[in-house]
Parts: structure tokens; C-alpha cells; sequence
């Protein structure tokens, strides 16, 4: 049965992993014949209201954040080596772009968190194949954009479009239900909700992206 990573980035979309898109992520998965293995950096992040979207001035810890997706069963990211995945998939949520690396701040001059970057730069180099959602390409980018130019999706947003090109990777517009290979780098990336309406939506992309990360496995 091939292992499938799953980077969460916390518990809800203004401050962590989407939660949709973290569920269709484990659902496609497991419908694959697959086995996911959940995992998120142990750090501090900002929490943010998901009622009023502001900010409470308070702390919540992504690991144990991202635990509540899991149902318990994830590791320290920086206990897990490439040797012992297929694969890995980046679900999306401002976390993604927030906690998995600085990419919402600092755009064109954002680097990932070490542990994530330690990760992915070992899953490129041992040719193995990355899923990003969302705006999980963004930290991608931010990853191996000027090293191998992966070419990414985050749907049709011109402005985060601009962004993943100054950071080196290949901006590809995408539609909602579908996904974007990059065959070179086993690199596929799918929007998600940068342009879905419906978690019907979300989810169809996904499913394909899932797939297709596995193939390519």
C-alpha cells in the first residue's frame, strides 16, 4: 500500500489547513487504496476568529491544531523522512501560505518553514511526487521555484500568479475541477477553493489531483 504524506498547516482556513480540502485529501486518499500519513510542523501560530475573521491576539500550536483533522493519528513533521513516503499532498488554507512557509507575507522573498523545506527538497531530489492545493503552490514556489522551476496552478489569479513567477516556478491558469502536471518534477497542483464556489467543486479537483499523485508514484 503506497503512503501518501499530508502537510497540515492547523485546524481552519484563516489560520490553518482548509478543512474541506483537507478531508477530500484524506477521503481520496483512502478511496485510492492508499494510506495517508498526516503530519504538521510543531510551532506556535496566530489564531484568527473564524466568526468575525479577526485576529484574538492568542496562540494555538499547528501540530496539535492539525491533530483535530487527523483524529490523533500524525507526526512531528520533523520526525518524517522522504524514504518513508510516496508521496506527499500540501492541502490549502491561509496556514498553508502562512505557517508552511512566510509566501502571504513576504510574497517574492518568501522561503518555507525548515522542516517542511527539509521535507519537500528531499521528496524533489528523490524524485518522488508532490500534490499542492490551493494555495499550497505558493509555498511550493517558495520551496523549489528557483531551483527547478516547477510549473504550478493556483487557478487564474493574476496578482498570486505574478507572485509564484518572480519566485521562479511557471504559472499554469487552471479551472477549478481540473488539476495542473508537471511531468519533469511529479509536481501536480489543482485550485481548489482559489476559485471554488462549492465544496463539490473543491472536492472533484481534488479526487483528480489525488489520482493522479498516485500514479505518478
Amino acid at each position: 500500500m503506497k503512503k501518501i504524506g499530508v502537510i497540515l498547516s492547523g485546524c481552519g482556513v484563516k489560520d490553518g489547513s482548509e478543512i474541506h480540502e483537507a478531508v477530500a485529501t484524506l477521503l481520496a486518499i483512502d478511496r485510492a487504496g492508499a494510506q495517508a500519513v498526516c503530519m504538521a510542523p510543531n510551532i506556535e501560530l496566530d489564531e484568527v476568529n473564524h466568526l468575525t475573521s479577526e485576529a484574538t491576539g492568542k496562540k494555538r500550536n499547528v501540530l496539535i491544531e492539525s491533530a483535530r483533522i487527523a483524529r490523533g493519528n500524525i507526526k512531528d513533521i520533523a520526525t518524517v523522512k522522504a524514504s518513508e513516503m510516496d508521496a506527499v499532498i500540501l492541502p490549502g488554507g491561509f496556514g498553508a501560505a502562512k505557517n508552511l512557509s512566510d509566501f502571504a507575507m513576504k510574497g517574492a522573498e518568501s522561503k518555507g518553514h525548515p522542516e517542511v523545506t527539509r521535507l519537500i527538497r528531499e521528496m524533489a531530489l528523490a524524485k518522488k511526487p508532490i500534490g499542492a492545493i490551493c494555495i499550497a503552490p505558493g509555498t511550493i514556489a517558495a520551496i523549489l521555484g528557483r531551483e527547478i522551476h516547477p510549473t504550478l496552478t493556483i487557478g487564474t489569479d493574476k496578482g498570486t500568479a505574478d507572485v509564484l513567477e518572480k519566485l521562479g516556478a511557471k504559472h499554469q491558469s487552471c479551472p477549478v475541477k481540473e488539476f495542473v502536471v508537471d511531468e519533469k518534477n511529479k509536481i501536480v497542483s489543482t485550485p481548489a477553493y482559489m476559485l471554488a464556489t462549492r465544496i463539490s467543486e473543491a472536492a472533484e479537483g481534488i479526487e483528480k489531483l489525488v489520482k493522479e499523485v498516485i500514479r505518478l508514484a
